[in-house]
């Protein structure tokens, strides 16, 4: 069994589809890290039965905020994080400390539109093709090694909100696979 944190910053979507999944495996979330003190995603924790953390930045060095997130990292044994609607960038410091254990997903494909308006950037080129990328997480933003995309192709009269709600699906559907398989190289490498 392989331990995954999970930190997030919003409502909580990926993080709930994340953790009904891995609950189904052999692995274990073992805790959420917040950032926002009234996200919905700690309910969300709460009403599964995972710990949570709440670490704030407001008014401290990211240095500080990253050195309590790896300290919570470091006691709950986590193996591998995964970022869900996260909305910071780590610091160098940090993801080389962390280096192919930290794994993010992005609502675009990615190298293409990267940072917080993915959707709506890679809805509004025109682009045939609309996405998720999975990915490490580096210093940059979305700027990681890809592990994996996939795509669908854009329907006539497609409007935002359907896109959004195609692209929200095929998140909860292939991240959770793709942490289970990386949660699953843990266990083969002890």
């Amino acid at each position: 069994m392989s331990n995954l944190a999970i930190l997030a910053s919003g409502s909580g979507s990926n993080f709930q589809a994340i953790s009904e999944v891995i609950k189904k495996s052999h692995h274990n979330v073992s805790c959420l890290i917040c950032d926002r003190k009234s996200a919905f995603v700690m309910e969300r924790a709460k009403k599964l039965g995972i710990k949570v953390f709440y670490v704030t930045y407001y008014n401290r060095d990211k240095s500080e905020a990253e050195k309590e997130i790896d300290s919570i990292l470091n006691s709950q044994k986590v193996d591998l994080v995964a970022l869900a609607g996260f909305m910071r960038i780590l610091s160098p410091l940090f993801t080389n400390k962390w280096k192919n254990r930290v794994i993010n997903i992005h609502p675009s494909l990615l190298p293409k539109y990267p940072g917080s308006h993915g959707i709506e950037d890679s809805f509004n080129s025109g682009d045939i093709e609309l996405g998720v990328t999975i990915h490490y997480v580096d210093q940059g933003m979305d700027t990681g090694p890809i592990i994996y995309q996939e795509s669908f192709t854009r329907c006539d009269g497609e409007t935002l909100e359907s896109a959004e709600e195609k692209i929200h699906r095929l998140e909860h559907r292939v991240y959770p696979q793709i942490l289970i398989k990386k949660l699953d190289n843990f266990n083969k490498a002890i």
